[in-house]
């Protein structure tokens, strides 16, 4: 399956539209990396523990969303948005959102 953020696919034209496909995860960090993290804000770098958590909620949003699309006989997916929230301080959401379609 073709999962693009653009709205066609080059030489490809799309045959039908079979609506918009989402996805969603929602993943919870722990109290040390938390702890980390906020070391890190003060001195300086990268949170490898955050980063490979934001990784997994993207990658876990764009598989639910291509489910769904393949659900629907989709072969692609396109116009893809990501949107990361934060809630409840420690809660990381992160949405995938397309356009299922069928290619040729």
């Amino acid at each position: 399956m073709v999962i693009t953020t653009t709205p066609s696919i080059e030489g490809r034209p799309i045959r039908d539209y079979l609506g918009i496909v989402t996805g969603e995860a929602i993943l919870g960090a722990n109290l040390f990396k938390d702890f980390g993290a906020s070391i890190r804000d003060v001195v300086g770098g990268r949170s490898a523990g955050y980063e490979k958590d934001l990784k997994k909620a993207r990658e876990t949003a764009l598989a639910e969303m291509q489910q769904v699309a393949e659900a629907l006989g989709a072969n692609a997916v396109v116009g893809v948005d990501l949107d990361y929230e934060t809630l409840k301080g420690s809660m990381l959401m992160v949405t995938a959102s397309g356009t299922a379609v069928k290619v040729d």
